[in-house]
C-alpha cells in the first residue's frame, strides 16, 4: 500500500485518539500525520509512533491536501468542512451522522459492502456504532439464510456519547457532589433507556439509526429491526441481545460455522464453560463477538444472539481506518 498523507480531524477527542492509536497498531502506511482539533487545541501535540506532532486548524489542514481525512469532530464541521475537503481531492471517511442517509453517500463497512465504493466517492460515511457490530454477524447470516426481521436490545457503553459523560460516570462513583451532568440521570449504578433525543414515534435518534442504516447498508429495504437502546454504566464497549426470525431453516452448528467463517467475526459460544461475550474483553479489540446462540423457544426459524464490541475500535476508529485501508489496497492513490 502506499503510504498516505492522513488527516485526523477531532484527533484530540475520545475517537480522534484511538484512530491515531490504531494507526500504529494496524501499521498504517503514514507518509505525515495531521491531527486536526479546534482553535483551543492548536498548538498542542499528540504522539505518534514515538513522536511528538502538533495539532493544526482545518484551515492549514486544507492547503496541506491530504490524501484522506478522518472526520470525527461532530455533524455539524463534517458538513461544513467534508466538502471543501472533497474539493481539493481529498477522501473523506465521516465517522458522524452527517452524511450516513445523505442520497448518493455510501455508507460502508468494508467486510459487509466495501464492494459499493467507487472511485467517484469523495465522501464516504461510516455507520453507527450500535449498527456496525450488529451487521458484521448479520451479514453472514442473512446472506446464508435470509433475515425477515428482527428485534435488537442494546446495552452501550459511556464513551459513545464521549469524554464528559465518562467524566459524570467516574464523579458519581467517586461520590463526588455538585457533578456535572451530561444524562439527565444519574448512570452510575443505573441504566437509561435513553440514547439520543426521542422522536415523534416513541423511538429515539439511535434507535431509528439502526433501522434505516441496516437497510441502506444491506441493501435490501425488507429487513425491519425495531431496537431499544440503553445506556449502561459501563466504560468501553456495547452489547446486543438479538432476535432474528430468518427465512429459512438452520442448525445451531450452522450458523456458528457461518459465523466463524466471517472476516472480523468470533464466536464466544461455550455457556457450559462461562465463555460468552463481555465487554470487559472486547475492549481493544477490533473483532465482534457473538455467542448465546440459540433457538427461539416459540419460533422454529427464530434465532437468539449476543453481540459485543469495542465501541470506539470497530464501532468507530477501526472501521474509518479499515475503508481507509480497502481503498489503499484497491489503488485509489496508486498513480
Amino acid at each position: 500500500m502506499k503510504s498516505l498523507r492522513i488527516a485526523i480531524v477531532g484527533a484530540t477527542g475520545l475517537v480522534g485518539r484511538t484512530m491515531i492509536q490504531t494507526l500504529q497498531e494496524r501499521g498504517f502506511p503514514v507518509a505525515e500525520l495531521l491531527p486536526v482539533a479546534s482553535e483551543k487545541s492548536v498548538g498542542s501535540k499528540v504522539s505518534f509512533n514515538g513522536k511528538e506532532v502538533e495539532v493544526i486548524s482545518l484551515e492549514r489542514a486544507l492547503e496541506l491536501k491530504p490524501h484522506v481525512a478522518l472526520f470525527s469532530a461532530g455533524g455539524t464541521v463534517s458538513k461544513e468542512w467534508a466538502p471543501k475537503f472533497s474539493q481539493v481531492g481529498t477522501t473523506v471517511i465521516d465517522n458522524s451522522s452527517a452524511w450516513r442517509m445523505e442520497e448518493g453517500v455510501k455508507l460502508v463497512i468494508p467486510e459487509v459492502n466495501g464492494d459499493v465504493i467507487e472511485d467517484s466517492d469523495m465522501i464516504i460515511a461510516n455507520p453507527n456504532c450500535s449498527t456496525m457490530q450488529l451487521l458484521m454477524v448479520l451479514k453472514p447470516l442473512h446472506n446464508r439464510f435470509g433475515i425477515e426481521r428482527g428485534v435488537v436490545n442494546t446495552y452501550q457503553s459511556v464513551t459513545g456519547t464521549g469524554a464528559a459523560a465518562v467524566e459524570q460516570m467516574e464523579a458519581e462513583r467517586a461520590g463526588e457532589k455538585d457533578v456535572k451532568r451530561v444524562y439527565p440521570y444519574q448512570i452510575d449504578k443505573n441504566c437509561l433507556p435513553h440514547c439520543d433525543e426521542f422522536q415523534e414515534n416513541g423511538y429515539t435518534r439511535e434507535e431509528m439509526k439502526v433501522y434505516y442504516e441496516t437497510k441502506k447498508i444491506m441493501g435490501d429495504k425488507s429487513i425491519d429491526l425495531s431496537c431499544t437502546a440503553v445506556r449502561v454504566p459501563v466504560e468501553v464497549g456495547h452489547s446486543e441481545a438479538v432476535y432474528l426470525e430468518l427465512k429459512s431453516d438452520f442448525e445451531l452448528e450452522e450458523v456458528r460455522n457461518v459465523l466463524s467463517n466471517f472476516p472480523g467475526v468470533v464466536v464466544e459460544d461455550e455457556p457450559n464453560k462461562n465463555i460468552y461475550p463481555m465487554p470487559l474483553h472486547s475492549k481493544g479489540r477490533d473483532e465482534v463477538f457473538v455467542g448465546r446462540i440459540r433457538r427461539d423457544l416459540a419460533s422454529k426459524r427464530g434465532l437468539h444472539l449476543w453481540i459485543v464490541s469495542d465501541n470506539l475500535r470497530k464501532g468507530a476508529a477501526t472501521n474509518t481506518i479499515q475503508i481507509a485501508e480497502y481503498l489503499n489496497e484497491k489503488g485509489r492513490w496508486s498513480s
